[in-house]
């Protein structure tokens, strides 16, 4: 029988030599993930009653939410975290100084192609650009991973989304994603396998297919692949953690639903608020007045964001009446950054470079908007009280975006700055 990619994998996780959309499987899992809420995993871990953890090399403990800790409640609960992985062995743990937990997977060789990666946070899709079937789970279902290395999976049914033209200077795959969004819905992929395909996607730098399964998450995917190709084994093969299998789908694979994007005449994409869903082209919404630029976070956060960021504003200064907020994915991107230049173009232009974490995403303790106050972010949420006040207003861009918007004060096209 043809298989989708999803059902390839978890066939294959399952000991079976098929399944199909809609059976619940028993699958091995290779990566289990969890950030500062593996505390709550713990709990319900010590409850289960195991003493050890099933496979310490296979569990992935990386601090991002709030690093450093902003109050006596987390700091209590990254101590506890920090012992639970001595205590255990897990040597797969990644303290303050390291980035946000999606990014670390890939940079670190967890994330890598036909793999069961789990991972108790929402936007472990993001592992998926890297043909992963990478999906976030909760607290419970983690601890039962711990214990067992097993989890019981639905097997989804599969959306096949194909992207057809090249995409014009200043559009990225942030609008590519946020156009898809808008059209099918926040809901139109719930609990479905997404997979993405099409010359504007094989085009894509690794950096750039990981926006598309992160965000695709938003339209309530359960994962979101980019099929493996050439370019995804080139990033793999040096750094894999462990064994790959380049899967793709059978050709006559059967899909739920098949859409087909032509991105040739594509514009810059922003989710309005307060939904992701909520898309339209920057020529409808231009001139939006704005308090706040937020470029960074598990979404666009890597260094083609940021050396693109400092292409448009090298040499210019952010509005007077804009904060810009510029948050690397990683100390690893941080660096490269501060060496190429990167970093001290943002500074000259009045940007306040945050540690590499989640930081303004969460609005938790960087970047908090005030009542009234109105945000564009490369984030991937903007829903009500997301980045502070629930009185505010977030839209969401790319980083090319946010960075016209901040030289504006208002919500800019980028494609001026980036002409010839």
């Amino acid at each position: 029988m043809a298989m989708t990619l999803a059902e390839k994998i978890l066939a294959k996780k399952a000991g079976k030599d098929q399944v199909k959309a809609g059976e619940i499987v028993q699958a091995k899992v290779d990566v289990a993930m969890s950030h500062e809420n593996g505390r709550m995993v713990k709990k319900s871990f010590e409850k289960i009653g195991v003493e050890r953890v099933w496979d310490p090399e296979k569990i992935v403990i990386i601090f991002d939410h709030r690093v450093p800790a902003e109050s006596e409640r987390t700091a209590a609960g990254q101590k506890e975290l920090r012992e639970f992985v001595k205590t255990q062995g897990i040597s797969n743990f990644y303290d303050i100084n390291v980035g946000v937990c999606h990014q670390v997977l890939v940079e670190e060789g967890f994330s890598r192609p036909g793999i069961l990666l789990v991972g108790t946070d929402s936007h472990t899709t993001t592992a998926g650009a890297l043909g992963a079937f990478a999906t976030g789970v909760g607290a419970t279902e983690m601890a039962a991973v711990w214990a067992t290395g097993e989890l019981w999976l639905r097997v989804p049914e599969t959306l096949k989304i194909v992207v057809t033209g090249k995409l014009p200077d200043g559009v990225y795959s942030k609008d590519i994603v946020l156009k898809v969004i808008g059209s099918i819905g926040a809901d139109g992929a719930d609990y479905k396998a997404m997979e993405y395909s099409g010359e504007a996607i094989s085009s894509l730098s690794v950096a750039s297919r990981l926006v598309i399964s992160n965000l695709s998450m938003e339209a309530g995917a359960k994962t979101a692949f980019v099929i493996p190709d050439a370019v995804t084994e080139a990033f793999v093969k040096p750094r894999a953690k462990g064994a790959y299998e380049m899967l793709a789908p059978d050709p006559d694979a059967t899909y739920l639903e098949e859409h087909t994007f032509d991105v040739s005449d594509l514009e810059p994409q922003l989710a309005c608020p307060h939904q992701v869903d909520n898309v339209k082209s920057i020529s409808e919404i231009a001139g939006k007045k704005i308090d706040q630029a937020v470029i960074g976070s598990c979404t666009n956060g890597r260094l083609e964001d940021l050396q693109e960021v400092a292409r448009i504003l090298k040499g210019k200064k952010a509005n007077s009446g804009v904060r810009l907020l510029v948050v690397p994915a990683s100390w690893r991107i941080y660096r490269e950054a501060l060496k190429d230049g990167t970093i001290e173009t943002l500074v000259d232009a009045g940007a306040v470079i945050v540690n590499a974490g989640c930081g303004p995403c969460l609005g938790a303790h960087q970047g908090c908007l005030a009542p009234g106050e109105v945000a564009v972010s490369s984030t991937n949420r903007n829903f009500q009280g997301r980045m502070g006040s629930a009185e505010s207003f977030v839209y969401l861009a790319s980083p090319a975006t946010v960075a016209a918007s901040a030289l504006e004060g208002k919500l800019a096209d980028p494609r001026k700055y980036l002409e010839a």
